[in-house]
């Protein structure tokens, strides 16, 4: 039976987001992943869910961020984390962050645990045939992974996956170890599946590193091409970034970007940073259909105004300064005169 297709122009369609945060602890996923959702819902209104697989970390944040929490414990196959995405879609979630993924490769149950009960059960204590079967104990873990992933590509609802990162060296025979810098801990194809990947080193604070000499940090670093007017300033990962990542996704159903007239307007009007984030954002969106010169005019715009802010933010502390000292000598020269 032959095949029938068709064809239409391509048109931009709304996309769930499938963002990775990659860092060792201490470096702000989990808060950095609360923020982005906090954007992302926004523009994609619905309920965040956080499964919680790090001994109920997340709940620290909880008196700053609105989030349904999702206690999740051992063991961590992947058919486990199939379970509890599953349940938090049928509960409604519209965007699920899950902290952490790592236990998925390395937690108890999970895919390394897995390779080896499945080696004791075709080996046994041989180690010569435990060598031989290596690969063939692969199979099963794998292919859960693997169906874990199909199901989360098909989901209708925003993911952010926090991964674990360890330092991490590579040895060859005969050679000096060579430093592969901070690497994921998870199967490669979680990062390979990411629409973008942020690696947070230590003291990061929330502000991706986007370059590296590492190998294992340029492996887990994921910048394309549509995001890169976004991040081209070194923000930090905060709920206007996530916002701006989720007009993105929203393709054509996301709002008119502005013009540059718009957005020079905007920044002269500018007074605080609050309002400068959400025109960076606006910016962000608006790169792609601006000319050379709008872009160097909006650009130079955008400098002034935070240098305006800083001037303005210094001169208030000065002047507070300035004026605490004032009272303290009326104070005395009052004590005096009486």
């Amino acid at each position: 039976m032959s095949r029938t297709f068709t064809d239409k122009p391509a048109v931009r369609e709304r996309t769930p987001l499938l963002i990775g945060l990659t860092s060792p602890s201490g470096a702000g996923k989990t808060m950095s992943g609360l923020e982005l959702a906090t954007g992302i819902q926004r523009v994609d209104p619905g309920e965040i869910f956080v499964v919680d697989s790090e001994a109920r970390r997340s709940l620290h944040y909880a008196d700053k961020y609105k989030f349904r929490h999702v206690a999740f414990g051992a063991p961590f196959g992947p058919p486990d984390y199939k379970a509890v995405i599953g349940y938090c879609i049928e509960r409604g979630a519209k965007t699920i962050m899950v902290d952490s993924t790592s236990h998925e490769h390395e937690g108890p149950g999970g895919v390394l645990e897995w390779h080896e009960k499945e080696l004791d059960r075709m080996a046994g204590q041989d180690f010569g045939k435990r060598n031989r079967m290596t690969m063939a104990a692969w199979t099963k873990p794998k292919a859960a992974r693997r169906d874990l992933i199909n199901f989360i590509l098909q989901a209708p609802v925003n993911f952010i996956f926090c991964f674990r990162a360890k330092a991490k060296i590579k040895l060859k025979k005969g050679q000096d170890p060579i430093e592969m810098g901070y690497q994921a801990i998870s199967g490669d194809e979680w990062i390979f599946e990411m629409q973008l990947n942020c690696l947070l080193l230590p003291g990061a604070k929330g502000v991706p590193t986007w370059e590296s000499d590492m190998p294992g940090e340029k492996a887990c670093i994921k910048l394309p091409e549509q995001f890169r007017s976004l991040f081209a300033s070194g923000p930090r990962l905060s709920a206007d970034v996530g916002e701006a990542l989720a007009t993105w996704a929203a393709g054509n159903e996301a709002p008119k970007p502005k013009t540059a007239a718009e957005l020079l307007e905007d920044y002269a009007n500018c007074s605080d940073p609050a309002t400068l984030g959400r025109i960076e954002s606006q910016r962000a969106l608006a790169w792609t259909k601006l000319t050379k010169d709008e872009k160097a005019q909006l650009k130079t715009a955008s400098a002034d105004t935070k240098a305006r802010i800083e001037q303005a933010e210094r001169t208030f502390a000065d002047n507070e300064t300035d004026g605490g000292n004032a009272d303290d000598n009326d104070a005395s020269d009052e004590g005096e005169a009486a």
